[in-house]
Order: C-alpha cells, then sequence, then structure tokens
C-alpha cells in the first residue's frame, strides 16, 4: 500500500515511518520540516517525501495515494495556547482540507491523530470510553474534536476516516520531544537530579510509548474496513494509565539517585482522566501495546545518557514551543509560522 504520512519528520512520524516500510507499505512523506533538525542521536533517515506546509498541499500531493496518516499538526496543549488562531488553522481546516483531497483522489482510508485530551475534565473516576462526552479543555484539544465531527461528515461507502485517540505519548525517538509529561521529567531527572512536578501530583493521564503508536496505525491500516469505517479508538493500554506522581516514582527509579520534587504551584490540572483501550483491542484482536511506563523510563534515561543529552537542547532544541520562537525571533519563520523565502 502506498502510504502518505504526514508529519514524517515529528516525533512519532520519525518512529513510525519505518515501522509502516517494515510492514511491507511505500512511505511517501510529507512535512513542513519545522523540527527537522530536532535530533537527538544519529540523524534518521527519511522516506522519500514532500517538503511543504500542510496548508499547501494539493491534489498532485495524492497522486497514486492509497491511504493518510494524519499526525501532521501544532502538537501540544502550550503551543497551541500561544496562538489559538493557527491551531484552528493549521489543525483543524487544513487537516479537513487534506481529508476533502484525499477523498476525492480516491484514498479509501484516512487514520487520524487524534488524542485522548479530548476528555480533558473528565476527572478520574470510572474509566473513559470513546462514548463519553468530550470535554476539552485547551485549543489544541479542542481542534481535535472538530476535525473528528468534519471527517465523520466526509465518511462514505468508499471513504473511511478512523480516529485514533492517542494517550499522551512517551519513549525515545530520534527526533525527540522534551515538552511531553514521561521525556521531560526523565531529562530533567537527569539533568538535576530531581523529577519535578509541578502540579500537585494527583491528575490522571494515560501514557503510550512512541512505538506501540506507530504499530497501532499499522494495524489499523489494513484492518478490515467494518471494523474501523468512521471509528473512534483510544490507543493505549490501562496499564499505563497512572497519577502525574506516579510517573514521577516511576522516574525516580530509572534515574539513580534522584529525588521527586511536587511543588504544586499550578495547583490541580483539570486535564484528568483515565481511559478504557478494550474497543481497539476488540476490533484488532493481534493488537495490545507492548511498552509499560517503567520500561520507557529505563529506555529514556539510557538513550540521553548514550546520545549527550545537554540541558540547552532539552529545553530549547527539544521543546516545542522554545524552537518556534526562536525561529520566529530569528525571522526563520513569519508569524504565521511558514517560512520565510
Amino acid at each position: 500500500m502506498r502510504v502518505l504520512l504526514t508529519g514524517h519528520q515529528g516525533y512519532l512520524g520519525t518512529v513510525m515511518a519505518p515501522v509502516l516500510a517494515a510492514g511491507g507499505h511505500e512511505v511517501v512523506g510529507l512535512d513542513a520540516g519545522l523540527f527537522a533538525d530536532c535530533v537527538l542521536g544519529p540523524t534518521p533517515t527519511d522516506p522519500s517525501g514532500h517538503r511543504v506546509d500542510l496548508r499547501d498541499i494539493t491534489a498532485e500531493h495524492m497522486a497514486g495515494v492509497d491511504a493518510v496518516i494524519h499526525l501532521a499538526a501544532l502538537s501540544n496543549d502550550p503551543l497551541g495556547s500561544l496562538a489559538p488562531e493557527l491551531t484552528y488553522d493549521i489543525n483543524h481546516h487544513a487537516s479537513v482540507r487534506l481529508a476533502r483531497l484525499a477523498r476525492d483522489a480516491g484514498v479509501r482510508r484516512f487514520l487520524y491523530a487524534s488524542t485522548c485530551s479530548v476528555y480533558g475534565a473528565s476527572g478520574g473516576g470510572d474509566l473513559v470510553t470513546e462514548d463519553a462526552p468530550l470535554r476539552p479543555v485547551t485549543p489544541y484539544a479542542e481542534s481535535k474534536v472538530r476535525v473528528e465531527d468534519d471527517l465523520h461528515a466526509l465518511a462514505d461507502g468508499d471513504f473511511s476516516p478512523v480516529y485514533m485517540r492517542n494517550a499522551t505519548a512517551f519513549g525515545y525517538s530520534p527526533r525527540l520531544r522534551a515538552d511531553i509529561v514521561l521525556n521531560n521529567l526523565v531529562g530533567h531527572a537527569l539533568l538535576s537530579g530531581e523529577v519535578l512536578v509541578l502540579s500537585d501530583g494527583t491528575p490522571w493521564r494515560p501514557l503510550v510509548h512512541a512505538a506501540d503508536i506507530a504499530r497501532a496505525f499499522t494495524a489499523a491500516l489494513t484492518a478490515p474496513r467494518e471494523a474501523v469505517h468512521d471509528r473512534a479508538f483510544n490507543i493505549g493500554s490501562e496499564t499505563n494509565n497512572v497519577t502525574v506522581a506516579e510517573i514521577a516514582e516511576q522516574v525516580a527509579e530509572a534515574v539513580s539517585g534522584a529525588k521527586v520534587v511536587i511543588t504544586g504551584e499550578t495547583g490541580a490540572d483539570p486535564r484528568s482522566y483515565r481511559v478504557d483501550f478494550s474497543r481497539f483491542r476488540a476490533a484488532i484482536p493481534d493488537f495490545d501495546c507492548e511498552w509499560t511506563v517503567k520500561q520507557g523510563a529505563l529506555e529514556l534515561a539510557d538513550a540521553y545518557r548514550k546520545h549527550g543529552l545537554a540541558k540547552e537542547d532539552f529545553e530549547r532544541r527539544f521543546t516545542r514551543l522554545a524552537v518556534l520562537r526562536a525561529a520566529s525571533d530569528t525571522g526563520t519563520v513569519d508569524d504565521t509560522l511558514r517560512w520565510r523565502r
């Protein structure tokens, strides 16, 4: 299958592309390249592809494509809150336009990277299923809800959108992100000796390794149409429903000598939810997540040591908001986050 992978030079895309290729698929990348240089360790080998802003794609980019995996987005809550109008422009409107172009070109399956943060204010009570009310509390999560709604309206007998609601990602990727919870806490522990938690530690977070996300998308790509057509799936494992304080304890075990420090200075985070992941396992019985939080913490600590993670890179080059602010300050990108020519 010829698969167009948007965001192939991002944190998840860099992990997913080789998994897709190993599954026998021809991968064509599409990425603006804003984070292509955010590499820790050897520079990854990317699939052939297009260096283009998601807002500028055309029908020509769909030539010969059988399926689309859409990862590209302004990809976390602080970044979305920095410029909400750009979040909606890129994450919502450009994503729906991409889907329309795909459908018009005869693409039959469209896997959309949504997020469990659509449940944002659900609390830590019962496990949240895909049928639970959606309570997004950030522009990032709200944009995901809007895209899901619009893709549902596009679904028909020939075009199958699938809404992959990923838990919070973790784990090593050659294009690292340090601004997601486990990756951040492990890095801070190694660099400072403290596992620093700014909230009160009580919010629940569902976590999932980047490699398990890649495996889930690869499985959904070839699953029977009736199993996945126009359906939402939580992607992750109940084992990895953990509180932020529990994540911190796992990090302290992985980084010898590190001390957990919970400051509570940001108070209780309204984003708290425990998630049920059984629907995807029922739809694709051969799939299950392989990585635990503890294994991920150990992997990250080893990778950070091996590749010489530096404090400046951790705070700047591997933090999405800092990368874009630096590009804006130097005039590399304009105020709409497009490359200046």
